[in-house]
């Protein structure tokens, strides 16, 4: 595979006020997707979007599907990409499975709502939080965060967004010990996120239970392109792989680095992304500094 595009779609985060307005106003396929957002989850996901506020869209259960649909629609505006190959950041993943003719937006939709609420779930079943650690190397992280595990307060590494870049996730007391320790051990900061919960970390074991049920209901079709997959940066056409994967996503970590790095190897020279904000693009440059940015 020589000279192929990547498309990316981003994850939680990424959402703002006011998203998506403009694939709406301008572009007939990306309105009639998101007035079918409206209708199959029964309530105003784009009045949400146009002019809701920060708070009004940081709650899980609106925030993935905005971010979802928004980057579907976008996928759609853009009928000129091919993508020789997908992948996503966490529940951008669910982008790329409907870019890649894995899911249909319809059948994806519901799967995304029902993961939000589940993860909702279990955020107040298990309180939790995650910390961005930068400049210090990834054994390091992992070490200090299994020492204080095994003491007895859940930490893991979740997010491994580029060199020298982590996210660390797990119940309030672990994290705030991890961030005392990594920044003892020479990180040069430890940035708490503003977010709902412990994602991609054992806390979220509740939610994975939910999402199965819903998972197993849904039609996975096999891909026209391969899917890169958070839980083990490989390529994935197989619908009974990528159902697995998907699920087991909710509790392990993403493994961006080593995803696009793999991408890279394949022969990806340009990445797109697709979807509200352009974090994405930011990490592709640290890790592939010659790759190509669409």
């Amino acid at each position: 595979m020589s000279n192929a595009s990547a498309v990316l779609f981003p994850g939680q985060g990424s959402q703002f006020p006011g998203m998506a307005r403009d694939l709406f106003d301008q572009n007939l396929d990306a309105r009639a997707l998101l007035t079918q957002a409206n209708d199959l989850l029964g309530f105003s996901l784009t009045d949400v979007m146009f002019t809701g506020s920060d708070e009004d869209l940081r709650r899980t259960d609106v925030t993935q599907p905005a971010i979802f649909v928004h980057s579907v629609a976008q996928f759609v505006a853009r009928p000129e990409l091919q993508p020789g190959m997908t992948a996503g950041h966490s529940l951008g993943e669910f982008s790329a499975l409907v870019a890649a003719g894995v899911l249909k937006f319809e059948d994806a939709l519901p799967l995304v709502a029902r993961r939000a609420q589940a993860m909702q779930a279990a955020c107040e079943e298990q309180p939790g939080t995650m910390a961005a650690i930068l400049g210090l190397d990834d054994a390091t992280v992992e070490r200090i965060c299994q020492d204080i595990t095994d003491a007895g307060d859940v930490v893991v590494a979740a997010n491994y967004n580029c060199p020298g870049q982590l996210v660390i996730s797990g119940s309030s007391a672990g994290v705030a010990k991890a961030c005392e320790a990594l920044k003892a051990a020479g990180a040069k900061r430890a940035l708490p996120l503003p977010v709902g919960g412990a994602f991609h970390s054992p806390l979220m074991q509740s939610a994975a239970a939910a999402l199965a049920e819903a998972i197993e209901k849904t039609t996975f079709n096999a891909a026209k392109c391969p899917v890169y997959q958070n839980v083990d940066a490989r390529p994935h056409t197989d619908p009974a792989e990528i159902k697995a994967n998907l699920l087991a996503q909710l509790t392990a970590p993403v493994r961006w680095t080593q995803l696009v790095q793999r991408m890279a190897e394949d022969g990806a020279t340009e990445f797109i992304e697709c979807g509200p904000g352009k974090v994405l693009q930011g990490l592709v440059k640290k890790i592939v500094p010659t790759a190509t940015i669409g």
